[in-house]
């Protein structure tokens, strides 16, 4: 299997893993989802925000559009849960559509990350989109815990990959176009 599928697999993952994440995020009312909790950042509403506006950062740097969000990634960009999950919807199709377009080769290539006061950061196609999707992960296991705190039971997010799991995902990933 090229490695370039790997990637593939992990957008879809990630979009998969976002969108159960969401879906359980609706059942809270606007003052539950950005209610103050224990976490890196003080909320639900925060944590989601916070992984949008990563996301869009280091894809805007891997289709060359490098731009410091200079404080973007710690702003509440949709206060709504509605309104973060049709955001969030998109840019996973964007990252999905973006590895899709990849070879192996293409993984080596150098992009430009722009740190703002530290500089520009040289690095790999396939080591930023390896940040990347770790970022997520971190983050979406923080968001899992705090929507544990909730009425909301937290959804199974790691039934994915393996076969076995296949027929627990099926429904989603259709209905996702993933």
């Amino acid at each position: 299997m090229p490695l370039c599928t790997h990637f593939v697999d992990m957008a879809r993952n990630n979009a998969w893993s976002n969108e159960r994440l969401l879906t359980a995020c609706l059942g809270l009312d606007e003052a539950e989802f950005a209610a103050t909790r224990t976490s890196f950042f003080p909320s639900l509403q925060r944590t989601l925000n916070h992984l949008l506006a990563v996301d869009r950062y280091y894809l805007d740097a891997l289709e060359g559009h490098s731009v410091f969000p200079d404080g973007a990634e710690d702003e509440i960009l949709h206060a709504s849960v509605a309104e973060l999950h049709t955001a969030q919807r998109a840019e996973d199709a964007r990252l999905l559509g973006f590895c899709r377009g990849l070879s192996d080769d293409r993984l080596s290539a150098i992009v430009v990350i722009d740190r703002g006061p530290a500089g520009l950061f040289h690095e790999a196609v396939g080591a930023t989109l390896a940040h990347l999707f770790v970022h997520q992960i971190h983050h979406r296991g923080q968001a899992h815990a705090m929507l544990a705190g909730t009425r909301v039971p937290p959804p199974q997010l790691d039934e994915f990959f393996l076969a076995g799991d296949a027929p627990r995902r099926a429904g989603e990933l259709a209905a996702l176009r993933i």
